[in-house]
């Protein structure tokens, strides 16, 4: 019985979506991370109001003594590694980079645009113009994510002052898949990492 909750837990886990969620409009940015249904605001971050301390005067705070190095001695800088041992280690993230990117989620994409303008002619023309953009933006993003909602809008207001942008989209990815990637993609950065060990190794023995 243990043994079939316990891959009950596993399976939830599993398929647990990790993201964020990210909006901008008239009251910036705001940033949340994602755990399943659960928002959690990183920014901007709620203000916690501080508690008043009564009864306490204030001390006056001692220099700290510098120790180590002085803050006007140059640091001696340290030379550059081996390219050899480099390149495959950027081989390797760039593979991860690859195979990280399809695996995002975009569950409900936002923009929206409010073009203002005083005259007609220019509006109409701006309205071409923003249309264009987005579609240009699409393919390039859908080449990287996958979008499963989209929701892109453009509109004219003669009676606003400046040109409005409402901006969403809740990004996620599977903890298995995030896990997958970490076991697969960590055993081979060890590998190359030993090899590179052995190498130096080798070299400082001769």
């Amino acid at each position: 019985m243990g043994c079939l909750i316990a891959l009950g837990v596993v399976c939830l886990l599993a398929v647990l979506p990790l993201g964020v969620r990210i909006r901008y409009d008239c009251d910036g940015l705001a940033v949340k991370v994602l755990a399943g249904s659960v928002g959690i605001p990183v920014y901007p971050r709620p203000k916690k109001e501080k508690p008043k301390k009564e009864g306490k005067t204030p001390t006056e705070k001692k220099p700290k003594q510098q120790t180590g190095k002085s803050a006007n001695s140059p640091e001696k800088k340290k030379a550059g590694g081996s390219l050899t041992d480099f390149l495959p280690l950027v081989k390797l993230a760039l593979e991860l980079l690859n195979d990280f990117r399809r695996k995002l989620r975009v569950n409900n994409l936002e923009l929206k645009l409010v073009l203002a303008a005083d005259d007609p002619c220019d509006l109409a023309v701006n309205y071409g113009r923003a249309w264009a953009a987005l579609g240009n933006l699409l393919p390039r993003l859908e080449r990287v994510l996958v979008i499963r909602k989209r929701e892109l809008n453009v509109e004219c207001d003669f009676t606003a002052d400046s040109t409005l942008v409402t901006a969403g989209a809740d990004i996620t990815i599977t903890f298995g898949k995030l896990i997958t990637l970490a076991a697969v993609y960590g055993v081979r950065a060890l590998k190359e990492y030993l090899s590179i060990s052995k190498k130096r190794k080798g070299g400082a023995a001769t």
